[in-house]
């Protein structure tokens, strides 16, 4: 049976004419008394009886027309929640971040996703250097808001941001009493150091070493760590410095300061990335959701 047989029926049972519910329906009403008659002899039973006042229901009629108007309430929610998924206002989006960037964006982004996605479920994941590939490359994130961004063949970062590089130290050193430091005051120090990124674009692939390479300076690595936050733990038990993306002060425990180096205007590129093959209408309105909250 078809949704249009049962949409015919409804309507000659809220009219109780075969005629006014033809006016409703825009159509002939030999056509619809067609329907009906054929309607009826499918079931094997009549649901009209046709009396002076109009059509009333039998009762076979009455146990289909309750039926009939919920199956043409679900039919009508599903094919609007289809056009709304297929526009961007409904759906699923998993939402990957790096963990450095929680407390900085986050605070923003989800407020400006709930106004301009008010019917789309949320879900955010925590992502890492070491996990963000995967994550993002077996959709277990729908989009991963990314730092550095993932170079990687049949994925798409969009840019939407920059952090600049800060040092950070802690409170008693030397140097957390300068405004801002020079690259010089760098040379030899023990650093801890963030991962290396193993990405087919090698150049961008760590803006610390690139960083400390275009001023010719020299450090020693005492530690590498997984997470800004590991790195910060360090500084703060007095292992070394870290340089670290500037979003890392947001949340940063008490007895850190973070210094700007001196002269240095590059940072490390903040991206929205995903699937190139991933076809979402929710892409869009996310990347601008998040450049809106790092203005």
């Amino acid at each position: 049976m078809d949704l249009k047989s049962l949409r015919y029926f409804v309507a000659v049972a809220e009219a109780r004419s075969v005629g006014k519910a033809a006016l409703r329906l825009h159509m002939a009403q030999p056509p619809l008394s067609v329907q009906i008659r054929n309607l009826e002899a499918r079931l094997g039973t009549a649901l009209f009886r046709r009396e002076s006042d109009g059509m009333q229901l039998t009762e076979a009629g009455r146990a289909l027309f309750s039926r009939a108007k919920e199956a043409l309430a679900l039919a009508d929610d599903g094919f609007e929640a289809a056009r709304a998924v297929a526009a961007g206002r409904r759906g699923r989006l998993t939402v990957g971040y790096m963990f450095a960037l929680g407390y900085a964006v986050l605070p923003r982004l989800v407020p400006e996703l709930r106004r301009t996605l008010p019917d789309v479920e949320l879900q955010f994941v925590e992502m890492s250097v070491h996990t963000y590939e995967s994550l993002i490359s077996d959709f277990k994130v729908t989009v991963g808001l990314c730092m550095p961004p993932l170079l990687r063949e049949g994925i798409v970062s969009a840019p939407v941001g920059n952090q600049p590089l800060v040092l950070a130290v802690p409170t008693r050193a030397a140097v957390a009493r300068l405004a801002a430091v020079p690259m010089a005051k760098l040379q030899g120090i023990k650093l801890i150091g963030l991962p290396s990124l193993n990405t087919e674009n090698t150049a961008g692939a760590s803006p610390v070493a690139a960083l400390l390479r275009r001023n010719q300076v020299s450090v020693q690595i005492v530690q590498r760590v997984e997470t800004v936050h590991s790195a910060l733990a360090l500084v703060l038990a007095g292992e070394g410095f870290a340089i670290v993306p500037a979003c890392a002060a947001v949340g940063s425990p008490p007895g850190l300061v973070f210094r700007p180096l001196e002269g240095e205007n590059e940072g490390m590129e903040v991206a929205v990335c995903w699937r190139r093959d991933l076809d979402s209408p929710l892409i869009k309105p996310f990347v601008a959701a998040v450049r809106s909250a790092m203005k």
